[in-house]
């Protein structure tokens, strides 16, 4: 392992990051748009929206039980949303797997 003269400042920044993130999925997440967004909102304007499949792929993943939406299933609406943020940012931040480099 080489000599890393600047590992405080790389921990202090990542977790800067991370804290911000998690700030913004957990109090900001409530505060997003209800109208329908990206291809959603195309098909609708096209007018193709009702001939979407109901049985779609999605509906067979493991976590389509977990997860409707923005929110997570079976939790009071308030926190719903608020609570899909935070397992989200911390399962991007996992992913990468190899976070020993920053340290």
């Amino acid at each position: 392992m080489a000599n890393r003269p600047h590992q405080p400042q790389n921990q202090a920044f990542v977790l800067m990051g991370l804290g911000t993130a998690l700030l913004i999925a957990i109090f900001l997440s409530p505060f997003a748009s209800s109208d329908p967004d990206g291809l959603d909102r195309v098909s609708q304007d096209q007018g193709f929206d009702k001939q979407a499949q109901e049985d779609t792929p999605a509906k067979k993943l493991p976590f389509y039980a977990v997860f409707e939406e923005y929110g997570l299933r079976g939790v009071p609406a308030g926190v719903a949303t608020p609570l899909a943020g935070l397992i989200g940012t911390l399962t991007v931040l996992a992913l990468p797997g190899d976070l020993e480099s920053f340290w």
